[in-house]
């Protein structure tokens, strides 16, 4: 097939070009490369090197006319000239010439009138994989013809050896220049560096167009009752949105226009560290065929050892969509009914579930909180809170606000109810108290879509004036309200009392920012 475009590309004395290959041919090229090996699940398992997950301060932005006055400018949306821009494209065109390619066109975004067309050139055979699993895939019809809006160049083993002379954090460099179309990526391998790409970039563009872009995951009931699920990694997204009684529409990122809910992406991302063939028997079964693990411990004979954390604990499968039995073919659905928060809090203070005002939603949405155990350094112990605006604030480049002033409008436009989930820690903090269960949380899940947890009596959260309800089927109600789970009642209310002032002091960031307060709907000491 004849590739649209392929001249303006810049890239010279290709030896042989694999236009969107299918499944087979990638699954060959990379055993034949060595680049994965085939596990005894079918999928073929990669590692991506030094590089287990995202590099977010190489990550920058072309700083000019017109992007630049829309750019919330700072630590995550750092500038860098059109001048190194322009030299690090040259080198990475160069680097690409001579090389047999893979370029996969794609689009990003299932509603016709919001999609966005992306071209993705590499020399690697699983990164090619990796973008026909996460992105959707068009018809022949539509590839030929196909133009692309966006394209990304991935040149894994290009390292920028003039860093320091530009004034940049490292080597490793992933720039989008807004104006020209164009993003490269030199220097690391992680898959997760392209998908995220793409996601800052639909970011950029949906809400200058009046649409909401947003990292959740959502599904859909019988009753075309759509779910979304906001959450940060860890919180419980990806396993929750997998539910055998309502199909998925996805599992990371959509977007919120005029139509309804739609899927960016055409596959899943699931992180797989202590995966529970019982306790997820969809992801589980997903991994299969096509679908591609990453830095995840095989051994020998090809199994999977799925506890063994010794390369990450950011171990990852990418499959498309339809390898969940239940998921919506179109990827899209109607507006939302229900709207649910997840935070995996560490502190063992927040409830399993509480419902939420309009003015507590847009607090909660720009906290984005969950927080974590520190694993990752010897010696804490103590759990770290973690705030990232909108539940996504590294891939946003805008300001926070104006993602949250668009989902303000589409509640109140919509009618749509808003909860808070904690899926973290009940009894006391970690290291005292233990895990939510899967049941109970998947409990007051249900008992949300089902419209029953509106029946409940409720009492009020102190200090963070959240409306609890009593008693939710399929809960032990002492668990309900946190603070009877605790054997130290003192310990708790002090416990609350600190989490209460790290929300008050993350907030202070939107003061006197246009005419966003909601401060009031947040904790009060």
């Amino acid at each position: 097939m004849e590739i649209n475009d392929f001249d303006k590309l810049g890239i010279e004395d290709v030896k042989k070009v694999y236009y969107n290959p299918d499944y087979e041919t990638l699954f060959q090229k990379e055993l034949e490369q060595q680049e994965g090996v085939e596990t005894s699940l079918g999928a073929v398992a990669v590692d991506t090197g030094i590089f287990t997950g995202r590099s977010p301060k190489d990550k920058y932005f072309v700083k000019q006319p017109p992007s630049e006055k829309y750019i919330a400018w700072g630590d995550i949306n750092q500038p860098i000239s059109k001048e190194i821009f322009d030299e690090l494209f040259q080198k990475t065109k160069e680097y690409l010439s001579g090389k047999e390619l893979y370029i996969m066109d794609a689009f990003a975004g299932a509603s016709d009138e919001s999609k966005k067309g992306i071209r993705v050139v590499t020399e690697i055979a699983w990164q090619a994989h990796f973008v026909k699993n996460m992105f959707i895939r068009p018809t022949e019809e539509e590839l030929k013809n196909f133009h692309p809006d966006f394209t990304l160049y991935v040149a894994a083993n290009l390292k920028n050896e003039r860093y320091k002379e530009h004034g940049l954090n490292s080597d490793v460099f992933i720039i989008f220049n807004i104006e020209e179309n164009i993003a490269i990526i030199g220097g690391t391998w992680y898959g997760g560096e392209i998908k995220k790409g793409i996601f800052s970039m639909m970011n950029y563009w949906l809400p200058l167009e009046g649409k909401l872009s947003m990292h959740c995951s959502a599904n859909i009931g019988d009753k075309e009752d759509v779910a979304l699920f906001f959450g940060l990694s860890g919180t419980g997204k990806t396993t929750l949105s997998a539910d055998p009684n309502r199909r998925l529409i996805g599992d990371d990122e959509h977007g919120w226009d005029d139509h309804g809910v739609f899927n960016f992406e055409g596959g899943c991302y699931a992180k797989v560290i202590g995966l529970d063939k019982e306790k997820e028997p969809d992801i589980y079964s997903a991994i299969k065929r096509d679908a591609l693990l990453e830095n995840v411990v095989v051994k020998e004979n090809g199994e999977v050892d799925f506890e063994d954390a010794s390369k990450t604990e950011n171990t990852r499968v990418s499959y498309p969509i339809y390898h969940i039995c239940k998921h919506k073919e179109d990827l899209q659905g109607p507006h939302p009914k229900n709207i649910i928060f997840l935070s995996a809090d560490a502190f063992g203070v927040l409830p399993p579930v509480s419902k939420l005002t309009k003015e507590q939603a847009m607090y909660y949405f720009l906290s984005g909180y969950t927080a974590k155990v520190a694993g990752t350094e010897r010696g804490i112990t103590e759990p770290v809170a973690t705030f990232s605006a909108c539940f996504g604030e590294a891939f946003l480049p805008l300001h926070p606000t104006v993602y949250a002033k668009l989902l303000g409008e589409k509640i109140d436009e919509h009618g749509v109810n808003v909860y808070l989930v904690n899926t973290g820690w009940t009894g006391g903090p970690y290291g005292v108290g233990k895990r939510m269960s899967l049941p109970a949380t998947r409990a007051c899940i249900n008992a949300i879509l089902d419209g029953s947890i509106n029946e409940a009596e409720f009492e009020t959260l102190p200090i963070f004036n959240l409306a609890i309800p009593k008693s939710v089927k399929g809960v032990d109600s002492t668990i309900l309200n946190p603070r009877n789970t605790w054997e130290d009642k003192e310990a708790y209310d002090k416990q609350l009392e600190h989490l209460a002032k790290l929300f008050i002091e993350n907030f202070k960031r939107y003061e006197g920012y246009g005419n966003f307060d909601y401060s009031q709907a947040g904790p009060q000491l």
